[in-house]
């Protein structure tokens, strides 16, 4: 998926500079709450503060980063109704990405998608379990071939990235994952549209589950309600 790349800062190093901040998010280096000071952040990668700033101007504009008053950049804090809305727009998008695919998809498009499944299963324990993980989604959003979709879907999985890592970093969720993504699958290469929906959103759902109980568990610890 490229459509992203075309809200991407201007300019080399403040592109670079944007993907390094976003995979941060993304590997839980980076968390809610977290502040964004220029002058840290340049001098950890080696690059001036303008490239900084527009990498920064971009997070806020992708709605990662938000400007709290006499702290300045900091990662956003989703409270617990934003993310049960992230999640229910996940089902919806993601699950009409597999409903469409099932209706556009290639038979490269679905070899392909077995060959990342199957990768995932052997490697389900391991770091690039994630990076597998990333790439059959992304594959299915390729195959449902309507650019209009895949642009709302990189928005919301950008709001996401506030979270921190991925659900399949908890135990046996890597597992299960894999058998939902065969039943979206199977479904696709049977071209049933309704089932490839309906499989989607229950892989959705149920990662949505373990996020809710991930959430509960951190309210319990900080004493906080969620």
């Amino acid at each position: 998926m490229n459509d992203s790349d075309d809200l991407l800062p201007d300019g080399p190093q403040g592109n670079a500079t944007y993907r390094q901040l976003m995979d941060e998010v993304r590997a839980g280096q980076l968390n809610a709450g977290d502040r964004l000071r220029e002058t840290d952040i340049a001098d950890r990668l080696g690059v001036s503060r303008t490239p900084v700033r527009e990498a920064i101007r971009q997070l806020e504009a992708d709605g990662i980063v938000t400007h709290v008053p006499r702290q300045g950049a900091t990662i956003r804090t989703l409270d617990y109704a934003e993310v049960m809305e992230l999640y229910e727009m996940r089902a919806v998008l993601e699950g009409t990405a597999a409903r469409l695919a099932a209706r556009a998809s290639s038979r490269i498009e679905i070899e392909e998608l077995e060959t990342l499944n199957r990768e995932l299963e052997q490697t389900a324990s391991q770091p690039e379990a994630l990076v597998l993980n990333r790439h059959f989604h992304a594959a299915i959003f390729d195959a449902a071939k309507n650019r209009f979709l895949t642009r709302s879907i990189v928005s919301l999985q950008k709001a996401l990235m506030i979270l921190g890592p991925t659900t399949l970093t908890h135990a046996d969720r890597a597992e299960k994952a894999v058998e939902e993504h065969f039943a979206v699958l199977a479904a696709i290469k049977a071209r049933d549209e309704d089932k490839a929906e309906a499989a989607m959103r229950t892989h959705i759902e149920m990662a949505q589950r373990v996020r809710v109980r991930t959430l509960r568990a951190r309210a319990s610890f900080d004493g906080d309600l969620v």
